[in-house]
């Protein structure tokens, strides 16, 4: 009786050290942290704000990622890098990774950062242009690299033929061919290449050069818009890994939530992009960068990362007019679970998620952006 008493002693002691050794796995499961990695289209600037945001505050981290934020650049392709594996995520207009997908990359658009398009079109005001009508006939810059589709649009919606109507001339990515008179009209990212006018003297005046003296061309009123910034994913992994599909879930919540705390917390967001390394522009251009960028992202009507279906189709319309699409893309160029999923987790946790309130700060420019 003794020795069947200690036997079962044992058993039920080794009961509880399995359960205990279960408990034990489990638990290191939770707190075990992943990395991941996501490939930007350039260089860290307040344009990729909310990723460093999310980083740097602890948001990838508490939803038990690690993530390393990869610089882009003139000869990196974002798409290229996620399909080879080079990267778990990146970021990219929607154009730039439609092309790449209708070519056989198995990419897909999983959150729609921006909600609208930075583009312009920038002339001196005493040049008389002030909508695509006026462009007839005139020096009209571009970058090309496909960053040209929303003007010929722009020119084809007023009935102008790009290839006789205008002069198309390639610019460098400043604004040295408008201010030197090369051309009438420059194309300008109103984050970027606009601030960077106005950060240059005018030698008429020896002043900064001051918004009224210019007259822009927003292609968002002209209906020639085309979606940029947008967190892409490997779709094969996706459908077949349950594992990279919740890592995309929390990736894109804590992305989300990096944006929120950016157009919440102006500066800070501004000094963690100035202490990034290598910083694009001055503490003054990146100030006026994030303004901007918030104001592409802000207000989110159906909700941040969540697409805009009617942008989406204007998108794919002026792609295919174009020339950049040989087609549509099928129902598999961009998917809203994921973003949706990520969105109601934050709604969840009190998190306001549309931003309707947001209005654009008024933000100091200096020579130079510094």
């Amino acid at each position: 009786m003794n020795r069947q008493k200690i036997w079962r002693l044992l058993a039920v002691l080794l009961a509880l050290v399995v359960v205990a050794a279960g408990c034990g796995n489990d638990d290191d499961e939770v707190q075990e942290i992943q990395d991941v990695s996501l490939q930007l289209q350039w260089v860290p600037q307040s344009q990729f704000a909310g990723f460093f945001a999310a980083r740097d505050l602890g948001f990838y981290e508490d939803v038990g990622l690690n993530v390393t934020i990869i610089d882009g650049g003139l000869d990196i392709v974002p798409a290229t890098v996620l399909d080879s594996g080079g990267a778990d995520f990146a970021i990219s207009w929607v154009p730039r990774g439609l092309v790449p997908r209708e070519e056989g990359l198995n990419i897909t658009n999983i959150a729609q950062v921006f909600q609208r398009s930075g583009t312009l079109q920038v002339s001196f005001v005493d040049a008389g242009i002030t909508g695509p009508a006026d462009l007839e006939g005139k020096l009209v810059g571009n970058w090309g690299f496909g960053n040209e589709f929303e003007l010929l649009a722009g020119l084809v919606s007023v009935g102008l033929d790009p290839q006789s109507d205008v002069t198309l001339v390639q610019q460098d990515f400043n604004m040295t061919a408008l201010v030197n008179g090369d051309v009438d009209a420059a194309q300008a990212m109103i984050y970027n290449e606009y601030a960077q006018v106005l950060e240059t003297i005018n030698p008429d005046t020896g002043e900064l050069f001051q918004p009224e003296d210019f007259s822009v061309i927003d292609w968002n009123d002209v209906g020639t818009a085309m979606l940029q910034d947008a967190i892409w994913a490997d779709a094969d992994k996706l459908e077949t890994d349950d594992n990279y599909r919740d890592i995309a879930v929390r990736f894109v919540e804590a992305s989300l939530r990096g944006w929120i705390h950016c157009r919440d917390n102006f500066q800070q967001c501004v000094d963690i992009v100035v202490a990034a390394s290598p910083p694009f522009g001055g503490p003054a251009h990146q100030a006026w960068m994030m303004n901007e960028i918030n104001a592409l992202i802000w207000p989110s009507p159906g909700g941040v990362g969540i697409m805009d279906q009617a942008l989406y189709d204007q998108t794919i319309d002026v792609a295919t007019s174009q020339g950049i699409l040989q087609a549509p893309p099928d129902a598999g160029a961009f998917r809203t679970d994921i973003a949706e999923e990520a969105v109601a987790n934050l709604e969840a946790a009190g998190v306001d998620v549309y931003g309707n309130d947001f209005a654009r700060r008024t933000v100091e420019v200096k020579e130079g952006g510094n």
